[in-house]
């Protein structure tokens, strides 16, 4: 069939020339043993069924692990630890499950034939995992082809009961892309249901951008779930993998895209699992650095006494960023002396970016807590000179600390 035919086909399905109104009650659950559906033998060995909805198909496969399954350095059943300790916690946070059980959480993912957005990109597998009955139940929902979409959003739609999707970077690409094939087909199918969202992707930016070359889930996998893949096939190829299958039908390809769709979904939940115990501090092995990001984290959402008792843990194992943040808190809690303590430490300690800053704040507390004009005059310079070294060929005029500074400098000669 010639791509105009096929791309002709695919305007009728979405009701652009037709507007064929079919109730719900024809959906065919039945296999049909008759059929003609190329390389049908190998889709079954692969657990995988045919879906049949207004006499067209997709493929829905099925794979069930126990949760004593080990994938990276956790076991699925962690994860409901982790649920368990969410909801004995007191700790407010964007990814906490507080008041939902284990099963409510849908581990999302999917695959698309480009990485851009808008009608032009199409979803070709709808991936999820979620706990059912004492075990994870992984499902795929496979598109045959362009034109076929309504029995996929249909089988993907009918069963869908769960209260938060958990994604990586789903928030900005998966669940809009969704929304978007939704909106075509919104006349032949169920209402898309709300979602709260877990973005996964977002939470590993905050602990792990400055350790890692990139926070792709692969570097996530390797070097902090410590999940090795094996022979896996770059996500960049799955467009041009299901294109072949589309045009020869043979599910090899496909099928290496299913595996590698299926690691992202089993690292969804070994990944929620994990942020989890950092966020809870339950990690016996959490580093300090990131309890420093952890505290940041709680302090850019507002938990201050979080990200005091986070910094001071932080602190205590001598991280100067941590006692940089901590002598803030300290400040407006008036602890002066213990402000300007940790301050200069990082002086000490610290690379020149956060020693100018920590100069200023030393200089702060000295002219205006301790009256101590001589000492704020001396941090001022030292500022200066930490900044000379750092500048990056910025005209004076338009170097605000530069200003800001040299102003100090001068009320304090004066005073």
């Amino acid at each position: 069939m010639s791509m105009k035919n096929k791309l002709q086909r695919f305007r009728t399905h979405f009701g652009l020339e037709n507007n064929q109104n079919v109730e719900s009650d024809q959906v065919i659950k039945e296999n049909r043993n008759n059929e003609e559906i190329p390389f049908r033998t190998m889709w079954e060995e692969m657990n995988t069924s045919i879906y049949y909805f207004e006499n067209k198909y997709c493929f829905i496969r099925e794979v069930h692990y126990p949760l004593e399954h080990l994938h990276g350095k956790y076991r699925f059943r962690d994860f409901l630890t982790a649920m368990e300790m969410w909801n004995e916690s007191e700790v407010h946070h964007p990814l906490s499950a507080y008041g939902f059980e284990p099963q409510e959480l849908f581990f999302f993912d999917t695959e698309t034939t480009g990485l851009g957005g808008g009608t032009g990109n199409t979803i070709f597998l709808l991936g999820y995992a979620s706990v059912n009955n004492n075990e994870i139940i992984l499902k795929q929902h496979i598109l045959p082809e362009p034109g076929l979409e309504i029995p996929l959003y249909q089988s993907f739609l009918e069963n869908i009961n769960y209260s938060t999707l958990v994604t990586y970077n789903g928030k900005a690409f998966d669940w809009p892309q969704v929304k978007t094939r939704h909106t075509l087909l919104r006349e032949h199918i169920p209402k898309l249901p709300s979602f709260g969202h877990f973005d996964l992707y977002h939470a590993s930016r905050r602990f792990w951008k400055d350790q890692l070359p990139s926070v792709k889930l692969s570097n996530i996998e390797r070097d902090i779930l410590k999940f090795e893949r094996i022979n896996d096939v770059p996500g960049y190829l799955a467009p041009m993998i299901y294109f072949d299958f589309v045009e020869r039908k043979n599910p090899e390809g496909i099928f290496e895209i299913l595996r590698h769709n299926e690691y992202d979904i089993l690292s969804l939940i070994t990944l929620y699992t994990h942020l989890s115990f950092q966020i809870l501090q339950k990690d016996p092995n959490q580093t300090t650095r990131e309890k420093y990001q952890l505290g940041k984290w709680f302090n850019y959402i507002g938990e201050k006494d979080a990200a005091i008792q986070t910094f001071e843990q932080a602190a205590i194992n001598n991280d100067i960023n941590a006692k940089f943040e901590l002598a803030y808190f300290l400040k407006r809690q008036k602890q002066f002396n213990k402000a300007n303590s940790y301050w200069m430490d990082v002086v000490q300690y610290g690379n020149s970016e956060i020693k100018k800053q920590a100069c200023i704040e030393i200089a702060k507390l000295q002219e205006h807590q301790f009256k101590n004009f001589n000492l704020a005059k001396e941090y001022t310079e030292k500022a200066l000179s930490f900044h000379e070294q750092n500048q990056q060929h910025i005209q004076p005029e338009k170097d605000k600390f530069l200003q800001n500074a040299l102003k100090r400098l001068a009320r304090l000669k004066k005073k």
